[in-house]
């Protein structure tokens, strides 16, 4: 690796908001109920049943995504970069159909870019705060404005994205009108808390696991978006759910270390290469 290589902290570095934010391994959460979230536009959950074979890979789907977010926010500038134009290149050759209309439409429709954007970041700073991570409302709208750069590699125009709470509040109450639990919404619900599961867990501990972990990820959905999907909306579900993802993070951070992974622990030796004090994941 050159010595340049070595000194270049990435799209955002050590004292953003962003490798704060996503230092927390509970962010495995924030996937899952943006997932949820992104099914509910009928465009978008179209899309990805008609292009996509996460029924038959979904461990690894779910992985190269997290790859990908991975190498976004820790990685090196030239491997964000590189990334970005992987992505753009498997979503330019996609295309779906309206399951209402039948109009076609692309993949990478800036409308629909944004919307993955959008309930994506909303999530991960979303679930962060609300297991107790230490994020501001201040760190909230920091966070959104240098995830403008993230946008940028999936070819969306930073114009057209909400950069601050307020603003991705207003794009939510937007979009509702446009939001549905289709069937291939509840299908995907319904997969996402049932997958497949890996044959050496099944049901010894790893069903009964991952149930509890979509499940969490569904009731720290907005009430809104639980109420699309036919289920409870209540204040009570959202201090629940609050108290379990704090619960979840304190035991999380009882293991330092061995939930970090490769692309986080480089970034963390870049940025003490460069003089910065390592910081682990946040207690």
């Amino acid at each position: 690796m050159s010595v340049d290589s070595d000194q270049d902290l990435g799209l955002f570095g050590p004292e953003s908001v962003t490798w704060r934010v996503h230092a927390e391994a509970v962010l495995w959460l924030a996937g899952l109920r943006a997932l949820y979230l992104q099914a509910l536009h009928p465009r978008a959950v179209a899309g990805v049943v008609q292009n996509s074979d996460f029924r038959r890979d979904s461990w690894g789907r779910l992985m190269r995504t997290a790859d990908y977010i991975g190498t976004v926010m820790f990685g090196t500038t030239e491997d964000a970069l590189r990334a970005g134009v992987r992505i753009r290149r498997i979503h330019d050759g996609l295309r779906g159909r309206d399951l209402v209309t039948g109009e076609p439409f692309r993949v990478d429709d800036p409308e629909l870019l944004r919307w993955v954007h959008v309930t994506e970041v909303e999530s991960f700073v979303t679930t962060a705060r609300r297991a107790g991570a230490p994020v501001s409302a201040a760190d909230v709208d920091a966070y959104y404005a240098e995830q403008l750069r993230a946008a940028e590699l999936v070819s969306l125009d930073p114009r057209i994205v909400p950069a601050s709470a307020v603003a991705v509040e207003s794009y939510y109450r937007a979009m509702r009108p446009q939001l549905a639990a289709t069937d291939p919404a509840r299908d995907v619900a319904r997969f996402l808390l049932l997958p497949p599961m890996p044959r050496k867990l099944g049901w010894a501990g790893g069903r009964p696991a991952w149930v509890m972990i979509a499940g969490l990820g569904f009731a720290l959905l907005p009430r809104w978006a639980r109420r699309l999907y036919g289920m409870p909306g209540l204040p009570t579900t959202d201090a629940a759910a609050t108290l379990a993802v704090r619960a979840l993070r304190s035991a999380l951070t009882a293991v330092p270390g061995k939930l970090e992974g490769p692309i986080y622990q480089d970034a963390m030796r870049r940025a003490e290469q460069a003089g910065y004090v390592q910081r682990r994941r946040a207690a």
